[in-house]
């Protein structure tokens, strides 16, 4: 489901009418924070959260957390919902598992570091940890209390920022800005300089904590994007997004395809995306998140762009990692 409009617009009418209902959802959260944690694990534990609901660049993160971890002779292990997937119980994810059992982050993810999956943070934490996890990272659950956490970093898409600064549904938080921040260690900022320039402007005096700006940048392929007649498809969080950088890479985007985030990839789905992609005569291209939902026997047809987090400064991060595991 796509998030309306007014959610990113100054408050209006809309979602003062909703505020009833924010009021309560907002309420709700606060009462689950405020539960004690009923795990604390035997090794430090990342969470990389967010406040604003969808997508705001968190899988980027975590991958370019855990490289910087092993890179610092740790042995990060990831831990995900598997939001998308249909197994609930703690599990190690395999690349060569489906999507539609394990979730389409976690597969990508298990590509970087060893990932589990399950319902119960605590299990899988346990899990990892006898599998010899030094370092655990939570991909998401900042508002969940079941795992305690070490160090705790909000991202947030810094050409949106927090929208109008209202809770669901009135907005797109999950907790008010001061509340969630107020149990964060840092924030990072994601998007060039003008969306930074954009989030200075609305949002820098209410972020209490340390702010580190980064953007993303398409890894290195080998593949001469400049001039590609492409339609592209995406269902990642914000899919225009996506489109904007293969744009910048010089791609002509002669369709783009805006998906739901983890939209299954039907065959009556692929199968139209084909038939448009020939008549056009255009490549189809995806995000790396959406192509481990692809078919085997799809992939070769279909150029993948994958793009890589670029932090400013990992001062920060490095001090925290120094000072609190």
């Amino acid at each position: 489901m796509k998030p309306p409009l007014f959610w990113y617009q100054k408050p209006s009418w809309k979602s003062a009418f909703l505020a009833p209902l924010a009021s309560i959802y907002a309420f709700a959260t606060a009462r689950r924070i405020a539960k004690k944690p009923a795990l604390n694990a035997e090794v430090p534990v990342v969470c990389i959260g967010n406040i604003n609901a969808g997508g705001t660049g968190k899988t980027p993160t975590v991958i370019a957390l855990v490289q910087h971890l092993i890179e610092r002779g740790k042995n990060p292990h990831i831990l995900s919902r598997g939001f998308g997937g249909d197994e609930k119980s703690a599990l190690r994810v395999r690349e060569d598992m489906p999507a539609s059992r394990v979730g389409d982050e976690p597969l990508l993810l298990a590509a970087f570091a060893p990932t589990w999956i399950g319902a119960d943070r605590t299990e899988t934490a346990k899990q990892a940890v006898a599998d010899g996890a030094d370092i655990l990272i939570m991909d998401d659950g900042f508002q969940n209390p079941g795992l305690a956490k070490d160090i705790s970093v909000i991202v947030v898409d810094a050409s949106r920022g927090f929208g109008n600064g209202r809770v669901l549904p009135a907005g797109p938080l999950r907790e008010p800005v001061a509340k969630g921040l107020a149990r964060a260690d840092v924030v990072i900022s994601i998007g060039h300089e003008r969306a930074q320039a954009r989030f200075d402007a609305d949002w820098a005096p209410h972020v209490s904590v340390p702010r580190i700006a980064g953007h993303l940048a398409p890894l290195p392929m080998g593949i001469d994007w400049k001039g590609l007649r492409a339609l592209a498809f995406a269902g990642i969080g914000h899919p225009a997004k996506f489109f904007e950088t293969l744009r910048n890479e010089g791609v002509e985007i002669v369709q783009s395809v805006a998906l739901d985030d983890h939209q299954p990839l039907s065959t009556s789905l692929l199968q139209r995306l084909q038939a448009e992609a020939r008549l056009r005569g255009a490549q189809l291209v995806t995000t790396e998140k959406d192509a481990v939902r692809l078919p085997q026997s799809m992939r070769a047809e279909v150029l993948t762009m994958p793009v890589r987090l670029q932090l400013d400064d990992w001062a920060v991060i490095n001090q925290l990692l120094d000072t609190r595991t």
